[in-house]
């Protein structure tokens, strides 16, 4: 019979992440730990949430990653990724989008299902990577189109 997971720890979802083939690096903030780690070269982080009842171990954790903006975002992206997405969700919080995922293990999970939430971040950070290009390409290509428009518009009321 499979042993279940009832609850994670920094030490036991390193040894996911490593075994995954990730590098991880922990780290602790004022006596809250997270561990860092990356994918395709975009950083991310796992940040731990409700404890159980032992202390250092938790039945969930959500995969974080922040990205800082530099300009503005056009409005809407992150509503058409979260109207477009399941299981991961995507915020603006001060000059950073936001993309997070929860992982709930509070039931009893397989290790199995810890691999494959893994695999769905993985291909959700990917995702949300070509998400973004894709985004501003589209969002340059009609500004491209509305200038002329505009131009001509005020052209006309010039006449």
């Amino acid at each position: 019979m499979t042993q279940l997971i009832a609850h994670v720890s920094p030490q036991s979802l390193t040894e996911v992440l490593q075994t995954a083939g990730y590098r991880v690096n922990q780290t602790d903030q004022n006596g809250i730990v997270q561990l860092l780690s990356a994918s395709q070269g975009i950083g991310y982080a796992v940040r731990f949430g409700n404890p159980a009842g032992e202390q250092g171990r938790y039945v969930d954790f959500t995969f974080s990653c922040a990205l800082r903006v530099q300009g503005e975002l056009p409005a809407g992206l992150a509503e058409l990724w979260n109207a477009s997405r399941r299981f991961a969700r995507l915020s603006v919080q001060g000059e950073f989008l936001v993309m997070e995922m929860d992982v709930v293990v509070a039931a009893g999970v397989s290790a199995d299902y810890l691999r494959g939430n893994l695999e769905l971040w993985d291909r959700l950070l990917q995702e949300f990577i070509v998400y973004l290009r894709d985004y501003s390409q589209n969002a340059a290509q009609l500004q491209a189109q509305v200038q002329p428009a505009e131009t001509a518009e005020h052209e006309v009321a010039a006449q």
